[in-house]
């Protein structure tokens, strides 16, 4: 049997360039725990958790180590418009995969109109801001699939709808079988559903590998749409 060869087998702190685990972004838990334990990765990596965990932070940083813009975008693209980034990428080493593709995507929900304008400026994927923005997003998703290598995904979901969620899963699954490794950080249960996906819960634990129908996302959600009522009447 073929062992497959992973662009990104683990993450942990650079021997080097040592964080400083008093300052931020090292005091939020999850992310002190990447750099004292690591964190090795499988083909498909999933974190959940609330605003302000320090998963969004986490899939930056890992973008940033690997060589990926900021902002988002393809191996070499070049485009900015302010810099929001954590130091973390500094302080990370990664271990690659001998001989696996170094080529990657970044695609992160808070900087898709400037990484839509950069690839309009520059010819690639046609007139994005024509289109819808979840139909914008699956079209490059589609349109870069090609790339392989490693993909990351920061909140995809505030772009799609559930139809668009399901259709996305569909690319990534795909990507999946022709050789990429994903890691994508969401707060929707439809795309924590990947399946063989190792799902993280982000938040003051650390980094808790955990199953689908126990992460706090899914139990939310279930008590949600079981009875919204109770929800709703905190918000008077």
């Amino acid at each position: 049997m073929s062992v497959r060869l992973l662009p990104l087998r683990a993450v942990h702190m650079h021997a080097l360039a040592p964080a400083d685990l008093t300052a931020w972004p090292a005091t939020l838990p999850p992310v002190r725990q990447l750099l004292l334990d690591g964190l090795e990765l499988g083909p498909i990596t999933v974190l959940t958790g609330d605003n302000g965990a320090g998963k969004s932070t986490i899939v930056e940083a890992i973008a940033g180590a690997y060589g990926l813009n900021a902002e988002g975008g393809g191996t070499g693209a070049m485009h900015t418009t302010r810099v929001t980034e954590s130091p973390l990428a500094e302080h990370l080493q990664l271990v690659r995969g001998a001989g696996a593709s170094k080529k990657g995507f970044f695609l992160r929900a808070e900087t898709m109109h400037s990484l839509f304008t950069y690839y309009e400026e520059i010819g690639v994927g046609g007139v994005m801001h024509e289109r819808s923005h979840g139909e914008s997003f699956l079209e490059i998703v589609s349109e870069r699939s090609r790339i392989g290598g490693l993909w990351l995904l920061d909140e995809p979901e505030s772009a799609l709808s559930l139809s668009g969620c399901l259709a996305l899963l569909g690319l990534l699954r795909d990507l999946v079988g022709s050789g990429a490794q994903i890691i994508l950080s969401t707060h929707s249960p439809i795309l924590a559903a990947m399946p063989d996906a190792d799902l993280y819960e982000v938040g003051d634990e650390g980094l808790r590998l955990t199953a689908y129908d126990e992460l706090d996302l899914v139990r939310t959600w279930r008590s949600f749409l079981e009875s919204p009522q109770r929800f709703l009447r905190h918000i008077d």
